[in-house]
């Protein structure tokens, strides 16, 4: 029995997911499958065109080429994809650590603009446990990044907690704050239908 959980050991999809959708800035339809993937893989976007694997991208902090409307990763060869924000946090927010992404062009589906969809279809199958121990930062000191009026902060802290904060001079949106201990529960209901 697939299960939902986060724990001391790496985890996988139960079994394939398929999803399809439009990618928002190219108006492409999009086919999306999240096969499950062995301890250490880590969560990959693999580009499939004509039956062949054009591309193999990790999602990693390294790969990102760019933040202007979306995130894009992509590799050295310049292949790209992008909107990959709502997919990478439902995995991440679901604490799924080894995924391989397969889809068949250079966007992910929008879905309906969150991580809803995605945590979802994630949720149907569930999670399998591996056997591999989970890789977790370890945060000595504190760190604090500034640009202009707004900063981000890193500090030690027993678990994953978030205290963020927005201010727009927009009435609509105007100050919000969160602060709470994230979990995949926090993540699947507090989180996952937030549209960007």
């Amino acid at each position: 029995m697939a299960k939902r959980f986060i724990g001391a050991r790496q985890t996988t999809v139960a079994c394939e997911i398929e999803l399809t959708g439009t990618g928002v800035h190219s108006g492409v339809p999009v086919s999306v499958i999240l096969h499950p993937a062995d301890a250490g893989t880590g969560l990959r976007f693999v580009i499939m065109k004509d039956g062949e694997i054009a591309a193999d991208i990790p999602a990693e902090v390294a790969n990102v080429k760019n933040l202007t409307l979306c995130t894009v990763i992509g590799d050295d060869k310049g292949q790209l994809i992008s909107t990959v924000e709502h997919l990478l946090a439902a995995l991440r927010g679901l604490a799924v650590d080894n995924c391989i992404i397969e889809i068949d062009s250079a966007e992910v589906p929008i879905m309906d603009g969150s991580a809803a969809a995605f945590v979802e279809a994630i949720d149907d199958v569930g999670l399998r446990e591996l056997s591999e121990p989970r890789k977790f930062i370890k945060v000595l000191k504190p760190i604090r990044v500034e640009d202009g009026g707004c900063w981000g902060e890193i500090a030690p802290h027993s678990g994953f907690h978030l205290d963020v904060e927005i201010d727009f001079e927009t009435p609509l949106i105007g100050r919000q704050r969160m602060a709470f201990e994230m979990s995949p529960g926090v993540f699947r209901n507090e989180l996952a239908r937030a549209r960007t």
